[in-house]
């Protein structure tokens, strides 16, 4: 997967978790990840829908109704095929939770 596909999963994973849905959770994790785009957040909603370890009904709830609203979304300059990788498998949320490499900045942050 790649890293930017990675960072936008674990804010929105993190977002989801913590019961943000909608616009919140959109602006959710681009407050966290500024690169990401609405294409990289649909990419990653829909690992995270075929995520075995994502479990909480709430969550892929949330996540599932984001991807459908920026599906249709129109492509803008930022949303380049840079990161267009082949996904055969979902990423495990354990393992994103393990993978010290993925740092998002604190909310508390001014980034």
């Amino acid at each position: 997967m790649g890293d930017k596909i990675k960072k936008t999963y674990k804010a929105l994973l993190d977002g989801a978790e913590l019961g943000l849905s909608g616009q919140a959770l959109y602006r959710f994790v681009t407050d966290k990840y500024p690169k990401a785009t609405s294409k990289r957040i649909v990419k990653a909603a829909l690992l995270a829908l075929s995520d075995p370890d994502v479990t909480s009904e709430a969550t892929l709830h949330a996540i599932y109704a984001l991807a459908i609203k920026h599906r249709l979304d129109p492509a803008t300059a930022e949303d380049g095929d840079d990161d267009a990788v082949a996904f055969a498998k979902a990423p495990s949320a354990s393992a994103i939770q393990d993978d010290h490499s993925v740092q998002l900045l604190d909310a508390t942050d001014d980034a």
